[in-house]
C-alpha cells in the first residue's frame, strides 16, 4: 500500500504505541506532588510535543513559578518507571512489520531518544527501524520539521519520498511542513 514511498518515517507515542493512559498516569501523579491541576482534554492539544511544552502551559494555567523543565522532568522519570511495565502495540506496528527489510523505516518522536530506544527494545521491535528521533535530538520539536528531516537524512531518502505516520495534528503540520506525505492514523 505504501510501496510508492522509498522510506516510512513513524511517530512512536499513540501511533505505534498505546502509551497514552501511562503518560496521563505520570502527569496527575507529578502534578498532585504539588497542588496542580490539569485538564486532561488540552493535553490531547499538545500531542507529539515535548514534554516541557504541556510543563509549561500547566504551570501558567496554574499560575505556578516552577521550572517547566525541572516539572517536565519529573514526570518522565515517572512515566520511564511506568512504561516498561505497561506498554503495548498498536495495530500500525504491524505496517512496520510488513515493511522490514522492503523499506528503510525510522521512529520520529516527541518522546526523549533514551525513552523511545527502550520502549522499542522492551516489545522486541527497535530492529524494524535503522533511525530513531527523539525530542532531545533536534533543537525544534513538532509542528516543526526538523524532527523529521532529520529522519529522512538519517535514512538517506529525500523528504519528498517519505511518508509520515502521525496522531496527532502537531506531527501531522511537521510532516507537511517537511514536504512528506503523511498518513493521519486516527482515520485508519
Amino acid at each position: 500500500m505504501y510501496d510508492q514511498y522509498d522510506a516510512l518515517i513513524f511517530d512512536m507515542d499513540g501511533t505505534l504505541l498505546d502509551t497514552e493512559p501511562t503518560h496521563r498516569k505520570a502527569w496527575r501523579q507529578v502534578l498532585a506532588r504539588y497542588g496542580l491541576t490539569l485538564d486532561e482534554a488540552r493535553i490531547i492539544e499538545f500531542n507529539g510535543a515535548p514534554a516541557w511544552r504541556l510543563a509549561q502551559f500547566i504551570i501558567e494555567s496554574n499560575q505556578s513559578s516552577l521550572d517547566p523543565h525541572l516539572l517536565a522532568a519529573e514526570k518522565t522519570a515517572a512515566v520511564k518507571a511506568m512504561l516498561l511495565e505497561n506498554v503495548t502495540p498498536l495495530p500500525l506496528l504491524e505496517v512496520a512489520k510488513a515493511y522490514q527489510g522492503r523499506r528503510p523505516m525510522a521512529v520520529g518522536t516527541g518522546s526523549e531518544h533514551s525513552m523511545a530506544e527502550a520502549l522499542l527494545t522492551q516489545l522486541g521491535v527497535r530492529a524494524l527501524f535503522s533511525a530513531v528521533v527523539g525530542a532531545d535530538d533536534v533543537k525544534q520539536h513538532k509542528p516543526e520539521p526538523e524532527t523529521f528531516l532529520c529522519c529522512a537524512e538519517l535514512l538517506g531518502v529525500a523528504p519528498a519520498r517519505c511518508v509520515v505516520f502521525e496522531d496527532a495534528d502537531f506531527g501531522i503540520q511537521a510532516a507537511k511542513a517537511a514536504g512528506m506525505a503523511v498518513v493521519d492514523v486516527r482515520l485508519l
